[in-house]
């Protein structure tokens, strides 16, 4: 058990309504922590509830909040209701996302723009917005993809549009640390949820999977222990981005 306690602590969850950003959710309400549940749209308002039930179940609090991060009005109101509601923020941590494989040739400037806003310019006004209102010695972190550290096709917009993370943490982690607050990126392999399916064949899945210890793609149970760790005796680890995949990618 970690010797530093999330008990009394405030964290905001963005992409939280269900896969890996829901187990982050029930592990955070395990140790005691209130937790934002933030969902995207009216199809995830659901399992955004269940979510917030099984945080209460776990022994946190919890309440869900709809807002589309891509709108940095959006995210404002986000971290200004979790002040209102608890009075408090201690962790944030986004792991809202959106996957495109699609040659360069056959992308469009919407696809691109679109890809950009959700992976980039959310994560950014996110990490900006949670700092603004963080306690000293608190945490951020952002879910990025082990696909920054691969030599791959298809998914130029997608990877491309999640490196920009690297150089937020890191300048975030320098400007923060007088402030006691660490900044890093968690960076899975391809995950078995359904984020990952709609975009592969099983070729490519089957090649996914080969590349990894024991022929697997990352669970999320796999992540979000690593994720407890840096909000609680991890702490010292800041300005990283952690390829935690089984091997599928390294540098």
């Amino acid at each position: 058990m970690a010797s530093q306690t999330l008990k009394g602590k405030v964290a905001v969850v963005g992409g939280a309504s269900k896969n890996l950003g829901g187990l982050i959710c029930k592990t955070l309400g395990e140790e005691g922590a209130s937790v934002v549940v933030h969902y995207n749209s009216d199809s995830s308002k659901a399992p955004a509830k269940e979510t917030v039930q099984a945080v209460k179940k776990a022994g946190g609090d919890a309440f869900a909040f709809q807002a589309d991060l891509t709108r940095v009005d959006d995210v404002v109101r986000l971290f200004d209701e979790a002040i209102k509601r608890y009075g408090r923020l201690d962790i944030a941590i986004n792991t809202a996302g959106k996957v495109l494989k699609k040659p360069i040739i056959d992308t469009t400037e919407e696809e691109y723009d679109h890809m950009f806003a959700v992976n980039a310019k959310a994560a950014y006004f996110f990490i900006r917005e949670a700092a603004k209102r963080m306690n000293d010695g608190g945490n951020i972190i952002t879910i990025a993809t082990s696909l920054l550290a691969a030599f791959t096709g298809l998914y130029s917009t997608y990877a491309g549009s999640k490196a920009p993370l690297e150089h937020f943490t890191r300048a975030a982690a320098k400007e923060f640390g007088p402030r006691g607050i660490s900044v890093n990126n968690v960076a899975p392999g391809p995950m078995d949820t359904p984020f990952f399916y709609p975009a592969e064949t099983p070729d490519s899945i089957a090649y996914h999977k080969s590349q990894s210890m024991n022929g697997k793609l990352t669970d999320i149970k796999d992540i979000a222990p690593i994720v407890k760790f840096l909000v609680t005796d991890g702490r010292w680890i800041t300005g990283q981005t952690i390829f935690a995949n089984g091997g599928y990618t390294t540098r």
